[in-house]
């Protein structure tokens, strides 16, 4: 029964989120102890930077949290959103941008206001939540491909174009710059190519690639040299910015169309001036300081060499997100990811099934650009321990795994 259902029972013990404390860095408080974090987005380590301090403390001073009151349309324009929206825009290669409040919702509101019931959608299977959700709300046709499947995304299109020709309608192509979860870019370039066959716009969430790749980090469409084929270019400020609020860019007519579509924008509160202020500042340091990058590429090589010399795999990655992918049970997994925890000082996600096949885990690393080489030594040395007892069975039988029912 559902969580409305008369027999669903919840209490502040049954379920545990993490807490994590102190001030964001690769070091903080868990449960009272010390941890070594790999679980924070905090790509450039922008999130404790001193200018970035500065700039939010001296906007929150200046502003309060509360202006500007209303919708952008109504009473929530200012000169500094147009203006940030201007920078962002030049920076990742695009006519015109506009700001949104988060990333989440703010996806959901694009692809909502780009499509009606005569288009058609076709979209990479390991699309975010986000995506999926905005679907979900879809009333016309999509079609989905297998993860990064270029052959059977031509397939999609052939019976979306025939679609397509009997509504009227027009054709939307989503996928992601870097899928999350296994690190791996998307085949912007390749998907690029089908152009030269089928009519599409090309929509990228690009919320890992924006800061982390392309020679000035623009992004994987800048990492992968296809700018110009993507249409709709979109990232948020959660990871790389260190802050929240997101942005969509693209050709000016369409960002013209999204401004007065986007049914999240138009009924809701404009982006405080606060964070448009420290967004501002984090883009200038993403601009000028491009040893943040080369600080965060230095930790996820060492950590991914060091990774691979030790026996473990990546996976397909080949943007900062680092899965290690292990074999076991959820049983295994719990008590695995405890032992981590308690006995050498590691915190970082478990993902296991449903979220990938049974049988297999997958310890998500999230590199930044504040984590030092030590910190990839500490890491490489409890892994190789962890990796040891997994193969030996010590967690198959683990009062933490015979728990989960194994």
């Amino acid at each position: 029964m559902g969580p409305l259902g008369k027999h669903s029972q919840f209490s502040d013990g049954y379920y545990m989120f993490p807490k994590l404390e102190g001030e964001i860095a690769p070091r903080m408080k868990f449960q009272g102890r010390e941890v070594l974090t790999w679980s924070l987005n905090n790509y450039l380590g922008l999130a404790n930077h001193p200018e970035v301090r500065k700039t939010d403390a001296e906007a929150a001073a200046k502003w309060g949290a509360a202006y500007p009151m209303g919708a952008r349309m109504m009473s929530g324009q200012t000169s500094l959103h147009e203006q940030l929206e201007d920078e962002l825009a030049e920076f990742v290669g695009k006519e015109k941008a506009y700001l949104l409040n988060y990333g989440y919702q703010g996806i959901m509101s694009v692809i909502d206001a780009l499509l009606d019931r005569k288009d058609v959608v076709v979209y990479d299977s390991e699309c975010h939540a986000c995506i999926i959700d905005a679907l979900r709300m879809h009333i016309g046709k999509r079609y989905v491909f297998p993860h990064n499947d270029i052959e059977n995304c031509e397939k999609q299109l052939e019976r979306a174009t025939k679609l397509a020709a009997e509504t009227g309608g027009g054709i939307l192509v989503i996928t992601e710059g870097v899928f999350g979860m296994t690190g791996d870019q998307g085949k912007l370039k390749e998907i690029s190519e089908l152009k030269k066959k089928f009519e599409f716009r090309l929509l990228v969430d690009d919320a890992h690639g924006f800061g982390t790749l392309g020679k000035t980090g623009a992004g994987t469409h800048e990492e992968q040299n296809v700018i110009e084929e993507v249409d709709l270019y979109f990232s948020t400020f959660a990871k790389s910015m260190a802050s929240i609020g997101a942005f969509v860019a693209g050709e000016e007519k369409v960002i013209h169309y999204l401004r007065f579509n986007m049914r999240s924008q138009i009924f809701a509160k404009s982006l405080p001036m606060l964070l448009v202020e420290g967004a501002r500042k984090r883009l200038e340091l993403l601009k000028t300081q491009p040893e943040l990058k080369a600080n965060l590429w230095k930790i996820v090589n060492a950590l991914r060499n060091g990774l691979h010399e030790n026996g473990f795999s990546t996976g397909q990655s080949n943007s900062p997100v680092t899965p290690v992918v292990l074999n076991g049970t959820v049983g295994e997994a719990a008590a695995l990811s405890y032992d981590l925890r308690e006995n050498y000082n590691i915190f970082c996600s478990v993902v296991i099934y449903p979220v990938v096949p049974k049988g297999m885990i997958i310890l998500r690393l999230i590199p930044t650009a504040v984590h030092t080489l030590e910190d990839v030594k500490e890491t490489l040395d409890a892994f190789a321990a962890i990796k040891e007892k997994l193969t030996n069975g010590e967690y198959r039988n683990s009062e933490i795994a015979v728990s989960f029912g194994e």
